[in-house]
């Protein structure tokens, strides 16, 4: 039987808060972090994800002290990010309670420190997240665009953006999956930035190539708006769960609703 899939509502934490805007860009206030977090474990998530959004862009170091109020209330899995640059942030960050590291920028400048962390804690503790975005195939990117797709408006490529989704390199998005899982990743979180706060669904095309190129477990994030939309991600890739923010943060929809619309939509998940 395949596994149950995995609800995660996902936490973007700037200054203390919790955020959504839309593309990584107009963001509103959502609340206090280890409250937010306590209400969705006590309403069923199967995880949750907090993601320090302006660590990395400003050079600060990991929410310690947002991670050790959360771990005290809420007993599903955590996983973190932001602002982790060495293996000694996610040692701080498994101390404070977090069950998993999620590790973006610094991953992309030190490859080794994903075969480091997994060496050190395990893979499973290592997640590698992706902020992926459609870009026009141009001749000077030939080179590192391995994977190359065609559309209305031309051929285009999904490229990697590091330092909150604010600073495009010459990485393949599914390429650097790959990689990852051979340098000891155990889990991709890939969010589509094209998608990111639009609300209109997730980005499929990028999900599926993604999954289809790793195996292991693929989290898709960016563009839930509507338990439909999780039921289509979960139908047409072979994502493992599904990141949500503002569908949660702003009372549109719970997670017990939305977990009843997948079941009875043919998709198995974990009961709340």
């Amino acid at each position: 039987m395949a596994l149950a899939k995995r609800i995660i509502p996902c936490l973007d934490v700037k200054d203390g808060r919790v955020v959504k805007g839309v593309r990584f860009r107009g963001l509103r206030d959502a609340g206090d972090p280890a409250k937010l977090a306590h209400h969705y474990y006590r309403h069923g998530a199967d995880e949750i994800v907090f993601l320090d959004i302006s660590a990395s862009p400003e050079g600060r170091r990991l929410m310690v002290d947002v991670v050790r109020r959360t771990a005290e209330t809420v007993f599903i899995p955590m996983t973190v990010g932001g602002g982790i640059s060495d293996v000694e942030d996610f040692r701080r960050a498994l101390t404070a309670g977090a069950d998993k590291v999620s590790v973006n920028t610094a991953a992309v400048e030190n490859p080794e420190l994903i075969s480091e962390a997994a060496d050190i804690f395990g893979s499973q503790c290592v997640v590698v997240a992706i902020d992926a975005k459609r870009e026009p195939l141009k001749p000077e990117h030939e080179h590192v665009a391995d994977h190359v797709f065609s559309g209305d408006n031309g051929e285009y490529w999904f490229r990697v953006y590091v330092r909150g989704g604010r600073e495009p390199v010459d990485l393949d998005a599914i390429t650097w999956a790959k990689r990852a899982e051979e340098l000891g990743a155990g889990e991709i979180l890939l969010t589509s930035i094209d998608a990111d706060g639009t609300q209109e669904g997730y980005d499929i095309e990028l999900t599926r190539e993604v999954c289809n190129a790793v195996n292991i477990p693929v989290i898709a994030s960016g563009g839930c708006g509507h338990p439909k939309h999780i039921v289509e991600v979960f139908k047409k890739t072979d994502a493992d769960a599904a990141l949500a923010a503002s569908i949660f943060h702003y009372g549109k929809f719970t997670i017990e609703g939305v977990k009843e619309y997948l079941a009875e939509s043919g998709v198995r998940v974990r009961q709340c």
